[in-house]
């Protein structure tokens, strides 16, 4: 623990830890980071834990601690303040068996005042007046002792993100909005908690997706195989079996190793260790069993007259956003509008704020009571439909 203003020498023991902790728990707030590599493994390797509180700051060595103690400091009833924290969500339920009850990302945030998914440099530039050193981001973290400026560039991470999430939620505010940010907010940590299943990993591969019948039941198990299998080795699910690799030994149903290693998408150095020979052993389990075939969520079809209007309503959608100081990616991607042309229920465009800054819109130019235009600076804009259709013939000089 130290000041902010001085370089943090790393908490190595479980007494500075629970110290951390104790003190960290009774802030309204406070800024986590994570520094983590996952090249090679199938869970993030957390290398280091950042928290900053009121004027303290902390740099965590995981590799020296367990960092399971700050499972009280997630639990408990201060906001974590963390920038893009999907990741950084991950490895803390890894490794603590938990996550925050409440956050809020500055990522997210931004969004809703114009920013389109900002670095934490550009918010520190922007926002601050400060630039943060960038010669440390893919340094190895897992080395000891860490230098002095990986320190100081980890720290930078945490050092003054509640500033900026206090700067954030003062405009969010005053626009409004901070409403807004908090739900979505809200909605990352639901997502986080959804996790990663094995039932759903056969989701994730285009060529089992196309399959049909026993061929797409048999793909689903072993994508599920595959899934469990890098999970216990702790292995990039890829390092085990290429997503066409899933496809093909579904399709073929190999019985011997020769037949396996044939088989394109197959990587003899990656089905090593034991690795065939449980494969084979598990299709052996399932080319006889009575498998159901889960089927893709199929949303309903577009109507192929709205087929034209996706790119246009599209168009308007992001131009809106830009003009409202909205991150268009934030407010409605192309996929969104499709969903809601198709009157999707689960649709996004359809819930919370969104629904009206674009669902509401677009339901008046499907009721025909709107219509989107060309203004004079060449610009769409959405205005009241006149009901006066130009005829082919206006256009024609008169004789």
């Amino acid at each position: 623990m130290s000041s902010k203003a001085s370089l943090p020498e790393p908490v190595t023991t479980r007494r500075k830890l629970s110290a951390v902790v104790a003190d960290a728990a009774t802030a309204d707030a406070y800024a986590l980071d994570t520094e983590f590599h996952r090249e090679r493994t199938y869970y993030p390797r957390l290398a280091l834990v950042q928290i900053a509180w009121h004027d303290q700051l902390a740099v965590i060595d995981p590799l020296a601690v367990p960092i399971t103690p700050l499972a009280r400091l997630l639990e408990g009833d201060g906001i974590a303040v963390l920038h893009a924290a999907e990741q950084d969500l991950e490895v803390l339920y890894h490794e603590c068996g938990t996550r925050p009850r409440r956050i809020f990302d500055t990522q997210i945030a931004a969004g809703f005042i114009g920013y389109s998914s900002p670095s934490l440099a550009t918010l520190h530039e922007r926002l601050l007046g400060v630039e943060l050193a960038k010669e440390a981001r893919l340094s190895d973290w897992f080395q000891r002792p860490l230098p002095d400026h990986m320190l100081a560039y980890a720290a930078a991470d945490v050092e003054r993100l509640l500033e900026i999430s206090d700067i954030l939620q003062k405009e969010l505010h005053a626009r409004g909005r901070l409403e807004w940010a908090e739900e979505e907010c809200a909605l990352l940590l639901e997502r986080a908690d959804s996790g990663r299943s094995p039932e759903t990993a056969w989701l994730r591969i285009k060529e089992v997706r196309r399959m049909e019948g026993r061929p797409r039941a048999l793909a689903q198990a072993v994508a599920r195989w595959r899934e469990e299998y890098a999970a216990r080795q702790n292995q990039p699910v890829r390092h085990v079996l290429s997503d066409l690799g899933v496809a093909v030994v579904a399709q073929r149903m190999p019985k011997t190793l020769d037949q396996l290693r044939e088989i394109r998408g197959v990587e003899p150095r990656n089905l090593r260790k034991g690795a065939d020979k449980e494969l084979l052993a598990f299709l052996k389990e399932i080319r006889g069993a009575d498998l159901v075939v889960e089927p893709a969520s199929k949303p309903p079809k577009l109507d192929p007259a709205l087929k034209p209007a996706v790119s246009l309503i599209t168009s308007w959608a992001a131009q809106h956003a830009a003009e409202a100081d909205l991150d268009p990616a934030l407010v409605a991607t192309r996929g969104d509008i499709e969903a809601l042309l198709r009157g999707d229920p689960n649709c996004r465009a359809l819930k919370g704020w969104r629904a009206e800054i674009i669902a509401a819109p677009v339901q008046q130019l499907l009721e025909g009571t709107a219509a989107v235009a060309f203004d004079d600076q060449g610009k769409l804009t959405l205005e009241e439909r006149s009901g006066r259709p130009i005829s082919a013939d206006s256009s024609k000089g008169s004789t």
